[in-house]
């Protein structure tokens, strides 16, 4: 229901932008209408929200009243018949959409991807409205990546001093005092129940998991523009290495029920085996969107509440507007520890009918 919500709201709130772009220019011979005020204020708040969803090669911080990013840059680096590096803010314009010029060839950021171009920064649009310009191998330090690696230097820090903390003594200190509740709750109400007396092969990464969502939803609520959890491509290396940690810790009792599903009659089983092997594949998928489609949500939704305020600015949307973003604000604090405990749980479930062993089926036999 929260997904349809923001869906329906993002449409409406485009096709608001769309109408009052295009709707003067559909017979191609009309003069584009000047936009008005409100009109200006809702395409600055589409692109805003754009911007706040998509990676970045810099890091800002806020926007004053000029227009000014105020942040840090980042190392762009791409490899293009070689690798080339440089600081985001080190190449004029760059940042800006204007084309830079390394080594005798020509680039541009477009919609935070790198294009070769030529000195005019000349992009050819496809039938779909994106560049068909060649796309040098980005290997950037972009603001995900950045925050990615703070996570993870921050998840060492912590985890690392709480060990050495239960070395000097059992009773939780630090730290350890607000995350040893949750440990045991991954360990008990996670892992033991779905995977059962093997859960400790697989606690490591469990736990690794859960904590790593959590930090990277929680810092997502920050107003920095941090959407890690909101990328696609984020999710989907999550999911994969679900997928291969199932897949290579299944037994034969896993790999049996899927080629050669037993007490099944003969036809039926080469009907199940194309299917049985899609859902190997269909179970990682459902974690990537799962976690992407609700993070993304959440952040379509806040965000365009509070651009309502500037699009209808009157003493009504000045007040129920506020009350609405801080409702759905809260409820995006309780989505992100369900999102890293949904995740979690699932991935300790695909484990667990990876490792199962069916016991009960070779007693049957006997």
């Amino acid at each position: 229901m929260f997904k349809k919500f923001a869906v329906l709201f993002y449409s409406i709130f485009v096709l608001n932008l769309v109408s009052a772009q295009h709707g003067e220019a559909t017979t191609g011979a009309a003069p584009a209408k000047e936009l008005s005020e409100k009109d200006k204020v809702t395409k600055e708040n589409k692109e805003f929200i754009d911007h706040h969803l998509l990676d970045a090669h810099d890091f800002t911080l806020m926007v004053d009243k000029d227009g000014h990013h105020i942040g840090f840059p980042l190392p762009v680096i791409f490899y293009d018949n070689g690798f080339h590096s440089f600081m985001s803010n080190g190449k004029e314009g760059f940042m800006h959409g204007e084309p830079v010029e390394v080594d005798g060839s020509f680039y541009v950021l477009h919609h935070e991807k790198i294009y070769k171009t030529d000195a005019k920064g000349t992009l050819t649009l496809g039938k779909d409205g994106h560049p068909t310009n060649e796309k040098p191998l980005d290997l950037s330090i972009t603001k995900s990546v950045l925050i990615i690696f703070l996570v993870a230097v921050v998840m060492l820090l912590v985890f690392t001093g709480m060990a050495r903390s239960y070395k000097k003594s059992p009773v939780p200190s630090g730290a350890a005092r607000f995350l040893e509740p949750l440990v045991i709750f991954v360990r008990d109400e996670v892992a033991i129940p779905n995977i059962g007396h093997k859960y400790k092969r697989f606690m490591s990464y469990l736990l690794t998991v859960f904590f790593f969502i959590l930090f990277l939803n929680v810092l997502g609520l920050m107003p920095f523009g941090i959407n890690v959890t909101g990328n696609i491509t984020m999710t989907f290396f999550l999911a994969i290495l679900t997928y291969l940690i199932t897949t290579f810790s299944a037994n034969k009792d896993y790999w049996k029920h899927i080629f050669w599903m037993p007490g099944v009659p003969v036809p039926m089983k080469f009907i199940m085996l194309p299917i049985e092997l899609l859902g190997t594949i269909t179970k990682p998928f459902a974690l990537m969107i799962r976690l992407f489609a609700n993070m993304t949500a959440g952040h379509i939704v806040v965000m365009t509440l509070i651009g309502s305020i500037y699009i209808f600015n009157n003493w009504i949307a000045g007040v129920a507007f506020p009350f609405l973003t801080l409702v759905i604000y809260l409820l995006e604090v309780l989505v992100a520890f369900l999102q890293a405990y949904i995740f979690t749980m699932l991935s300790a479930l695909f484990i667990g009918m990876a490792v199962e062993e069916h016991e009960h089926e070779h007693h049957a036999a006997h």
